[in-house]
């Protein structure tokens, strides 16, 4: 099966900095081929909905996310040490994590909604937008009023107004925008400037996409996440280990919205952490998103399934009351909310401090500290294009920009559950709570590493191998460094995927298929056992501990 499993001794001798977690994270990059498990599990087809065809990612996304988790996974051992219970090996999978990246997408295409059919080739162009003066630029709004009040107030039809909005506001979970050309068409007609005035008056945000250069000249880098010490000593002694995964016996509380947080707790839930899940009065709205797997969406149960679910206004002194109840019995609280939202709730760490001095207390943003009240709002998409990831993402002589599947909302959910198991391992050692910093925006960085080093160039330098190869009926990818004389893209043009593959393993090429939907996975018996099948497919823990 194409990935491998890294298995790492237990030790806790490399705990204490973030520093040496990152260099456990980039010592995973080469352990297997990137483009072979971008293939196998959905990656570049997602990555490369709004294209129409499969696309490589062009930073290595699986090694980056396989290294976070096997860090994590170390960090989880030391917990469980520092509990009572020893770990001697810690085994993390590589196919697990990379199929844990594209949970949601894998959950959404095994649905069998009858209800439902998921279609990504409807006519339209996604972002990014062009302006007159040659500017590439993401827009971003969570409310269609501002959207509709930008868009009309260019002059559109509010007829392609709506049908843009039903395009543009789902796109984090199909991994697809096919807007309206109307829209690139009015944002052409104007310089930067003039699209700034327009976006000011109507409270829809732009963001440049901007480029390597930029992003190195903003001195904005920092660590994944940061621990900072809060309070004095736990009121009361952590609980002994009662057996099992290592974060058995530990209680999450998890106030996240989409990816980010919500993944986060999920991941410390596979760790076997007990996870409630606070939602508004009524529940979240996003498990009503089709697919559905019975009353739920089949997306949100990809990252809430199992967690205990308390509903809870948090506009009114009982909702708020009621959160600081829970917070005072748990030992992580861990959100997503917009900058200053839990400040103006009185649910900040300052304030949960005081009632659990022991409390790990993490922060999930979008743009951390760093870019100050005024940012736009840190979505994935703004971050991208912030961060400069967008040339990243693709080969030399093509334009930057950023991908429509979710690439730091997964990775920044990963980064955030490793600063929490950081600072579980502090607080074990001293009994006192910690606050932890995550961004996406330093999921970006690390995303980034080996760009921003100069040890790859800015943009992707590949060959007509290197990139998913076209077949009479799909394509195909051949492993990394295959000499070019070796393999002839023309003829496998002319054959059926299955036949390319097995004349080209036939030759001692290891060809795999690139799967075309996430949602076929559920078919293939290599990957079958690494999920379960419940009304749709959920990716099984990566994460394997040895006594």
């Amino acid at each position: 099966m194409p990935g491998t499993a890294t298995a790492f001794p237990a030790t806790d001798d490399y705990v204490g900095t973030e520093s040496a977690v990152s260099r456990s994270v980039l010592s995973t990059r080469d352990e297997a081929d990137e483009a072979v498990d971008q293939a196998v599990y959905g990656l570049m087809a997602v990555h490369g909905r709004a294209a129409g065809r499969p696309t490589r990612i062009g930073v290595d996304f699986v090694s980056a996310a396989t290294g976070v988790a096997a860090a994590s996974g170390r960090l989880a051992a030391t917990i469980s040490k520092l509990r009572g219970r020893a770990v001697s090996r810690v085994h993390t999978a590589r196919p697990s994590v990379a199929l844990l990246t594209v949970s949601q997408y894998l959950a959404a295409g095994s649905a069998g909604d009858p209800d439902h059919v998921e279609r990504y080739d409807r006519p339209g162009t996604p972002p990014p937008f062009t302006t007159r003066d040659g500017h590439r630029v993401e827009l971003e709004t969570l409310d269609p009023e501002p959207w509709r009040r930008f868009w009309t107030g260019l002059g559109l039809a509010p007829a392609v107004v709506d049908r843009g909005w039903r395009a543009f506001v789902p796109r984090y979970a199909t991994a697809s925008a096919p807007l309206p050309d109307e829209l690139h068409i009015a944002i052409a007609a104007l310089s930067l400037l003039e699209l700034f005035t327009a976006a000011t008056k109507t409270g829809v945000a732009v963001q440049p996409v901007r480029s390597h250069a930029d992003r190195l000249g903003d001195g904005l880098d920092g660590p994944p996440w940061t621990v900072t010490a809060t309070g004095g000593p736990a009121t009361r002694r952590p609980a002994a280990h009662p057996g099992g995964l290592p974060l058995a016996g530990l209680t999450v509380l998890e106030a996240g919205r989409r990816i980010q947080g919500p993944l986060a707790a999920h991941l410390l839930g596979l760790l076997g952490a007990s996870v409630t899940r606070i939602e508004p009065a009524g529940g979240d709205p996003l498990r009503g998103m089709p697919p559905m797997v019975g009353d739920c969406s089949a997306r949100f149960l990809a990252l809430n399934r199992g967690k205990q679910v308390v509903q809870a206004n948090l506009r009114s002194a009982s909702g708020r009351e009621s959160v600081r109840e829970l917070a005072a019995g748990a030992d992580v609280f861990l959100h997503n909310w917009a900058p200053g939202k839990a400040s103006e709730l009185g649910l900040d760490s300052d304030d949960l401090i005081k009632i659990n001095p022991g409390l790990v207390y993490a922060y999930a943003s979008g743009w951390g500290a760093r870019r100050g009240p005024d940012a736009p709002p840190g979505t994935d998409f703004t971050v991208q294009a912030y961060a400069g990831l967008g040339e990243h993402l693709r080969p030399a002589g093509h334009p930057a920009a950023g991908s429509l599947m979710t690439l730091l909302d997964v990775l920044g959910g990963l980064v955030c559950a490793q600063g929490v198991l950081a600072a579980l391992v502090g607080r074990l050692r001293d009994g006192r709570g910690r606050r932890v910093d995550s961004s996406l925006l330093s999921s970006a960085s690390l995303l980034q590493a080996l760009q921003r080093s100069g040890h790859r160039p800015a943009q992707p330098v590949w060959g007509p191998l290197d990139v998913p190869v076209p077949t009479a009926d799909g394509h195909l990818v051949v492993p990394s460094g295959t000499p070019p004389g070796l393999v002839d893209p023309t003829a496998l043009r002319r054959l059926p995927t299955a036949q390319a593959v097995a004349g080209l393993r036939s030759d001692g090429i290891s060809a795999v298929r690139v799967c075309p939907d996430p949602g076929e996975l559920v078919r293939d018996p290599q990957v079958r056992p690494l999920l379960d099948i419940d009304g749709c497919a959920f990716v099984r823990s990566p994460w394997r501990f040895d006594p």
